[in-house]
């Protein structure tokens, strides 16, 4: 029978993986859970591992009780163990560890708890189901893979701490219960008691109240903080997430934006030991768009997009001609070393161009002997040889052309340009590439809502040249807006706010706001705006996808401690759960049980 015992009298010296050969000779005290142990009959070895790393202990017949105890260790038992430092025997070294050269001679080992076995292996690169690793969290973060992730949080927060300390920002905080305001995801709802029938709402980001600071004279501000969107899930969403949120007074828009840079390059240098390029590469939204078929592109490779609008314009080949003369556009992008592609190929490149609104896929394979495509008939050899030369094409390259609509050109291409790079490895992933993305229009036409909504949020500022435009033709008005964006994920965006009223009262009514309304809803941040309110501009990153880029995973829920699924529970606790009725009554609510639809048949 296994003895827990006690703690008391021990006092740990090192970490399992800070000792060194500078340690042989000494006596030390580690603790930590047993990731492997191994008899060999006159001998035990035991892997003993912490945060800090794991260290060898070996345990001989000799030592009497300490020995017959090791005989029932088993993995991920806490033990504490003293003994004396030494160099590992000639020939067993493991230079894959950091302490693989010493070992300890263990005089005196202590279960401090029992384990059951784990429904995984406590190590890295384990293929286990992650609903499986998601309901033993606790058991998942042991691995140290988990552990480097989790150290890689806190050493970024706090170089972002250190970097905004010195250059004059307060760190500050904002409500987490708050009023529900439109024009972003949907709400968490909290149901008041005190207020029967009346709502909080976990807040998106802190953006008005970030505003609100700056009216208040704070002047430089920002805050690492909790933020709640009820929102459908994906790989780089969670309906609970961690942003920076920055803001500044009496700035413009190149000073938001120097400062970010430097504060990028600071938290690389500093956590990495990666040297971020300044400054950083600038696009305009409209160039993103147009070269590489998104406004978060990846610059880490080529295989840019091409317009050949004018080229095709009167070709034979009418699909092109006649999706340029109804004011569309037809453009293409250059995949090297795919002329061989076989049809089949092709047509799975055609269903993934379809998913995102191409009706079509046109393509030619160069050959050292020429064109081999079933449009190529329709070009004269002057045409071909421009199409080939304007995409940039040698010989074994295929070229991708997606006649439509602007908008569903630049994105289709975008997403095949995206898939085609991953698949022919054009790019190092141990890369950091950053780009900002300027220029953003203002607002957008929603054909749903019959009416424009803020590509961004409602407030902000347009630019001065632009203001003009808002009353004749808003959707051409640009906003001082930007993002920034690492290897093809928008890592955070911000832009200058309004700080007058009168442009945030033409904003709401651009936006459909009735002046009741917005009074109702912002009357608050309006009011605040008649007092004296500095020019002021921010940005807001997500922590959880910086991470996920720094440690090169593929998803933020293995870079949030305890994260919920792509449904949005949480494994680990159950939740979301029912509560008790009294509960309910309490917050003067009920539950509707929600009738299943009947068919004509009487089935469900």
């Amino acid at each position: 029978m296994v003895v827990v015992e006690s703690i008391a009298g021990l006092s740990r010296s090192h970490g399992c993986g800070e000792l060194t050969a500078n340690e042989v000779g000494q006596e030390v005290t580690i603790m930590g859970w047993v990731h492997r142990r191994r008899d060999h009959g006159g001998l035990i070895f035991i892997d003993l591992r912490d945060r800090s790393g794991l260290i060898q202990v070996v345990c001989d017949p000799e030592s009497g009780s300490t020995f017959k105890k090791a005989e029932e260790v088993r993995n991920e038992y806490v033990l504490a163990v003293s003994g004396k430092v030494r160099l590992r025997p000639e020939g067993t070294a493991n230079p894959k560890l950091s302490t693989g050269s010493i070992e300890i001679i263990v005089h005196e080992l202590r279960i401090l708890n029992k384990a059951k076995t784990p429904p995984f292996y406590i190590e890295d690169d384990i293929d286990v189901d992650e609903a499986l690793r998601l309901r033993h969290r606790y058991l998942d973060l042991r691995r140290p893979e988990m552990q480097h992730i989790l150290y890689l949080r806190y050493r970024t927060t706090k170089a972002i701490r250190d970097f905004l300390d010195k250059h004059g920002f307060w760190e500050m905080e904002t409500p987490m219960l708050t009023r529900s305001t439109p024009e972003g995801a949907r709400d968490f709802l909290v149901p008041s008691r005190l207020r029967p029938g009346e709502f909080f709402a976990l807040p998106q980001s802190p953006q008005l109240f970030k505003q609100i600071l700056m009216v208040a004279g704070t002047e430089r501000y920002y805050q690492i903080v909790r933020c709640f969107r009820d929102e459908d899930l994906r790989a780089d969403r969670q309906p609970e997430f961690t942003q920076l949120d920055m803001e500044m007074s009496f700035v413009q828009r190149e000073d938001v934006l120097s400062l970010v840079e430097e504060m990028m390059a600071y938290i690389f240098q500093e956590v990495l030991g990666k040297k971020i390029s300044l400054p950083i590469q600038r696009l305009t939204y409209k160039e993103a768009m147009e070269r590489y078929g998104t406004d978060k592109p990846d610059i880490r490779f080529g295989m840019e997009i091409t317009d050949v609008s004018e080229v095709v314009a009167n070709s034979g080949f009418k699909v092109f001609a006649n999706a340029v003369a109804e004011g569309g556009v037809v453009r293409g992008i250059c995949v090297p070393g795919c002329g061989n592609f076989s049809r089949r190929e092709i047509d799975e490149l055609t269903k993934l161009a379809a998913v995102y609104g191409a009706k079509g896929l046109a393509w030619m394979a160069i050959n050292e002997d020429g064109i081999r495509s079933p449009i190529a008939k329709f070009f004269t050899s002057e045409e071909l040889d421009s199409l080939v030369n304007q995409l940039g094409g040698k010989s074994g390259d295929l070229l991708l052309f997606v006649a439509d609509k602007e908008e569903v050109a630049a994105t289709a291409l975008g997403v095949l340009r995206l898939e085609m790079g991953k698949r022919l490895k054009l790019y190092d992933p141990e890369e950091f590439a950053f780009t900002w993305v300027t220029d953003f229009p203002l607002l957008e036409y929603s054909p749903e809502e019959k009416r424009y909504v803020a590509v961004h949020h409602p407030f902000t500022m347009p630019m001065e040249e632009d203001w003009e435009l808002l009353d004749k033709e808003p959707q051409k008005v640009r906003a001082l807006a930007y993002d920034l964006v690492l290897n093809g994920v928008e890592l955070g965006g911000g832009s200058i706010r309004i700080h007058r009223r009168d442009i945030q009262e033409k904003m709401f009514d651009l936006l459909g706001f009735s002046p009741e309304s917005a009074r109702s809803k912002f009357g608050f941040l309006l009011e605040a705006f008649e007092y004296g309110t500095p020019p002021h501009g921010g940005i807001a990153f997500g922590i959880d996808r910086m991470i996920m880029l720094m440690s090169g995973r593929e998803t933020i829920r293995d870079c949030i401690p305890f994260p919920k699924t792509q449904s949005g529970t949480c494994l680990m606790t159950e939740a979301p759960s029912k509560v008790a009725a009294e509960q309910l009554q309490e917050l003067h609510l009920r539950t509707i049980r929600k009738e299943p639809n009947i068919n004509t048949n009487g089935k469900s």
